[in-house]
């Protein structure tokens, strides 16, 4: 029997194209889940080049490796910093309220 080799699976190689962080990001908006949306950040982030980010943002580079991980607790402040040096905006639109139970 032959040897498997697993690497870990990295969502930020699978980002390739603006349309790809797009998708990801409205995915993640859909949960309503902040850790999901900073991690989801984080991985746009090192898709694009943490550097450059860290330079864009006048964020350090490991604050927001920090900031952007599942671990992270990023302000509000930090993640629209981000948002803008990525060309992303987030909108906002009614949503039909959910029926009682």
């Amino acid at each position: 029997m032959s040897d498997i080799k697993l690497t870990r699976w990295d969502a930020a190689d699978h980002l390739k194209t603006e349309q790809d962080m797009v998708l990801c990001l409205e995915a993640c908006l859909e949960e309503s889940d902040p850790v999901l949306l900073a991690a989801a950040l984080g991985d746009i982030a090192r898709a694009r080049g943490m550097a450059q980010l860290a330079r864009d943002t006048g964020l350090t580079r490991e604050g927001l490796y920090k900031a952007l991980s599942a671990d992270g607790n990023p302000s509000l402040a930090t993640i629209m910093k981000v948002m803008t040096a990525l060309g992303i905006r987030l909108h906002a639109e009614v949503v039909q309220p959910r029926a009682a139970g």
